[in-house]
């Protein structure tokens, strides 16, 4: 089938009817020798700019922004459909005509649709079930990785867009009926028809969980930008933070990977930030002193055991002044006990020790009115004079949690000078904290970061993406994308620079970074979390729409292979979701390598800064492919 014919501007996703995903099951073929020539070209035209004979702007031109590099162009081609009847699907195992040099990545079996490498069911079974040690991350060892490419269901469809996404998702993108039964109640999610309906229902909220939103808002202010960031723990299918979206306060929600199926991927589906996670023996993935606002309701975490450490845990990523807010067992115990199928003097006593963790943490009790307790942590620890005698941890770094051990002991709070001050710095109010200066730039504590470099980098990204949505017009249209991933955030520059537009940002700071910058980033009013990119990510497959990678592959180039982070790229992103890696030329010539055998349509294109750079940019978008048609049952991996 005959390709289409080159658009002003590049777009990976550019179709020849307009639409994002194909009208057919035939999928666009590159014309090869069209492509050569334009490139021979495009490579003397670089050349004359650099040498200054043209002076033609690489943003307003593509023209000047393609590299003069060898380039497998020959690689970088979609596949044609093999049932041409289907009238849905192309290429069912995804496979696309590439040169002989080039290694060929194959379809992994269906069954692992929905692999998460690090939250493997069968891998669990091998590890302790007490404090439910076995849901935690287990990851495979590198003799286990899979080189292959994860499959989407057959019928696998383009999501809806936000905020048609918070209420509707495609059966055949989540095959999964098991909610609907067990939750059925509850009001948590419906099927209708191929789509599933999240009516807004929740345990604790029969009236929707917006009505919910609105009980916690007459008890603390959800309007005035004091609170941005907030953590569900526990979080089902995520709508408490679907719904405090519109109230412009970023949830990142969690829950583990159990007998309720796929209830992060849901939620991921829906377009609401969510990780696969649990409060067990490990730190949770985030700085101290992160989120304004702490949630649970019936998470059914045993807040008052193990000497209140789960408790300790929330007060560590909780910010000075934060709430907790707890509804379900034992809240409202007196109404509840029998349905909960529970005794008086049972519920009593959990919520009497919940109470007096929170007491030996220096929390208030803000309100309890009918189902909802809140709780406030305190702006310093200057009138704590018991608890630093006995219960503080020891010095340590508390932004530290990547597999780190929980402890039984209260984070302290950076000293102040009066009980009026709040430690670590008062933060300015939602919109303006994305811009200021972050309390722990402006004190000094981040390494080799001051107010002006921070300055500077903001003015960096604004221009980096900036270049990037001249390069892609699909970076334009509002609803094209949804969530988004930052595999190295740093500063939160990238993120920073999407705000007005109709997506979030998950920002990642890898574990290996020479600078914890973390903490800066939700000082900002953004949400993110550590990785490693060595490991798989804690997300169902296909649950990202646009990946970033700024300098991965040469932070990681003596670490792992760099197949095995492209193929966790392919793994968690959706069909027909783009890339942008920025890497030295070199390296990004092996990255092209691997990209081709993954089938993906790539182009290399020059630095905003012009052809001289030896730093280019790789674009990509992951073709559409899907499980073969007799491939219908729920996979069980």
């Amino acid at each position: 089938m005959a390709g289409p014919k080159t658009p002003p501007y590049y777009s990976p996703t550019y179709k020849k009817n307009g639409a994002n995903y194909p009208s057919s099951p035939h999928s666009i073929r590159i014309n090869v020798y069209t492509l050569a020539i334009a490139f021979t070209v495009l490579c003397s035209i670089a050349y004359l700019i650099g040498r200054g004979s043209i002076s033609t702007s690489p943003v307003s031109n593509v023209a000047t922004s393609v590299p003069c590099i060898p380039l497998k162009i020959t690689s970088a081609t979609t596949a044609v459909s093999k049932n041409s009847s289907s009238g849905t699907q192309v290429d069912e195992e995804g496979e696309g005509a590439v040169s002989d040099d080039v290694k060929v990545y194959p379809s992994c079996d269906f069954k692992f649709s929905e692999y998460t490498p690090c939250e493997d069911p069968q891998r669990s079974l091998k590890f302790k079930r007490d404090r439910l040690i076995y849901r935690e991350r287990h990851c495979p060892d590198k003799t286990q990785l899979l080189k292959c490419r994860v499959p989407a269901p057959y019928g696998y469809k383009k999501p809806f867009k936000w905020p048609k996404s918070r209420d509707l998702a495609w059966y055949a993108n989540v095959p999964h009926k098991e909610l609907t039964v067990e939750k059925a109640v509850q009001n948590w999610i419906r099927k209708e028809g191929d789509k599933f309906r999240f009516p807004g229902g929740g345990t604790m909220f029969p009236n929707g969980a917006d009505a919910y939103v609105d009980d916690i808002d007459k008890l603390i202010n959800l309007k005035d930008g004091s609170i941005r960031t907030a953590i569900d723990t526990g979080c089902g299918v995520a709508s408490w933070g679907a719904y405090l979206l519109s109230r412009d306060i970023l949830a990142m929600s969690f829950a583990p990977r159990d007998t309720h199926e796929a209830q992060v991927q849901f939620a991921l589906e829906r377009g609401v930030p969510a990780l696969i996670g649990v409060l067990a023996s490990k730190r949770l993935p985030y700085p101290s002193r992160a989120f304004d606002m702490a949630h649970c309701s019936r998470c059914l975490i045993p807040w008052d055991l193990y000497d209140g450490a789960y408790l300790m845990e929330v007060d560590r990523v909780l910010r000075p002044g934060g709430y907790w807010i707890l509804s379900g067992p034992p809240i409202r115990w007196r109404k509840y006990f029998k349905g909960w199928e529970r005794t008086r003097d049972d519920l009593n006593g959990e919520q009497t020790r919940i109470e007096e963790v929170a007491k030996k943490l220096c929390w208030k009790k803000f309100v309890e009115k009918d189902d909802i307790a809140i709780w406030q942590k305190p702006y310093n620890h200057f009138q704590c004079k018991e608890q630093k005698k006995k219960l503080m941890c020891p010095a340590q770094d508390y932004d530290k949690a990547w597999y780190t051990e929980l402890e039984t002991c209260i984070t302290p709070l950076p000293e102040v000078s009066s009980d009026e001050d709040v430690a670590g710095g008062q933060l300015e109010k939602w919109p303006k904290r994305l811009n200021a200066i972050p309390p722990r730039i402006s004190s000094g504590t981040v390494k080799g970061v001051t107010a002006g470099s921070f300055e500077k980098d903001s003015q960096l990204w604004q221009k980096r993406v900036s270049y990037y949505k001249s390069v892609d017009d699909k970076l334009n249209q509002p609803g094209r994308y949804r969530n988004l991933l930052d595999m190295n955030a740093n500063l939160g520059g990238f993120a920073a620079n999407w705000v007005d537009d109709p997506v979030w940002v998950m920002n990642i700071v890898p574990a290996e970074a020479e600078v914890n910058t973390l903490g800066v980033i939700y000082e900002r009013g953004l949400i993110g979390t550590y990785q490693s990119w060595c490991e798989a990510m804690s997300t169902y497959p296909r649950t990202y729409d646009l990946l970033h990678a700024d300098s991965i592959f040469t932070m990681y180039k003596e670490r792992c292979d760099m197949e095995d982070i492209l193929l966790e790229m392919d793994r968690i992103l959706r069909p027909e979701g783009s890339i942008i890696i920025r890497e030295d030329v070199d390296i990004l010539v092996e990255v092209k390598r691997i990209v081709d055998g993954l089938n993906w349509e790539s182009l290399i294109v020059d630095h905003e800064d012009g052809p001289m750079e030896r730093e280019k940019l790789l674009f990509a978008v992951k073709t559409y492919w899907t499980a073969p048609a007799n491939t219908t049952t729920s996979p069980r991996i």
